[in-house]
């Protein structure tokens, strides 16, 4: 997790129509990048796809918010989102960034309490929604999806595991391998393939750093032969490389050992 030093600014943006009035049903092509319905027998998929909604969120709109009650559970078809927080400061705290095909709050939605974090558009995004109510019958229902829900539960616990130590780390190479290596996530974000769109401000947002100095740093693992930076986002080459990324001490020294 990281402090950002800069947030979207939501206050020069027109309003809109709450979420729930925009949803839709989703379509086959927004069904088909749904993982988990994969699990389900026909029965269970009949009630799942009737009950999935799909809805388009704008750059810096929230999808949910500290404090309001759980009503769905959400997962990304398209776009890029992050789950934050404030601090007892006031400052904005990122925890992680939600890519395409991660289906996130499962542990919320089991509770049924209410949100302790913000999830946040960082561009135009196409967020699904499950209700409550279908989750819970399915939990009570499918084995299958319990498999993959307790499996979701796990990766998700050795993720923030991983953030915790990313936080602690001062090399920011290293801050930024590390998070990019959690969002090649193939079992949480199974969406995501070999290529992420991410632009390097969005990823400044996730590490707490600058667009000048993630820059710099994507330039080192590029020379690295770890990622390889595109039009609108990056390829890995070496996933488990940018996993176990360790900065050399004389190339961050070149580059003034700046943090920011």
């Amino acid at each position: 997790m990281s402090v950002t030093r800069s947030s979207i600014d939501e206050t020069s943006r027109p309003s809109r129509a709450p979420l729930h009035e925009r949803a839709r049903s989703a379509n086959e092509a927004e069904l088909a990048a749904i993982a988990w319905l994969a699990t389900l027998d026909d029965e269970e998929r009949r009630v799942a796809v009737a009950d999935i909604k799909v809805v388009q969120v704008a750059p810096g709109e929230l999808l949910c918010r500290v404090g309001r009650p759980v009503t769905y559970w959400f997962g990304v078809v398209d776009g890029f989102l992050k789950m934050s927080n404030d601090t007892a400061l006031g400052v904005p705290m990122t925890f992680t960034g939600m890519a395409p095909g991660g289906w996130f709050g499962e542990g919320t939605v089991l509770k049924r309490e209410a949100y302790r974090y913000n999830i946040q558009a960082l561009r135009r995004s196409v967020v699904a929604g499950l209700t409550v109510e279908t989750f819970h019958w399915l939990i009570d229902r499918s084995i299958p999806f319990n498999r993959y829900i307790t499996q979701q539960l796990n990766e998700r616990l050795g993720q923030f595991i991983a953030a915790r130590e990313i936080d602690r780390m001062t090399n920011p190479d290293e801050r930024v391998a590390r998070s990019l290596a959690a969002l090649f996530h193939p079992i949480l974000y199974p969406g995501v393939g070999e290529v992420l769109r991410i632009t390097q401000q969005e990823l400044g947002y996730l590490v707490g750093l600058s667009r000048q100095r993630v820059n710099e740093s994507l330039a080192a693992l590029q020379d690295a032969a770890i990622v390889r930076i595109e039009y609108g986002g990056l390829r890995v080459l070496d996933r488990e490389a940018l996993r176990r990324y360790v900065a050399a001490p004389a190339a961050l020294a070149r580059r003034g050992g700046a943090t920011s």
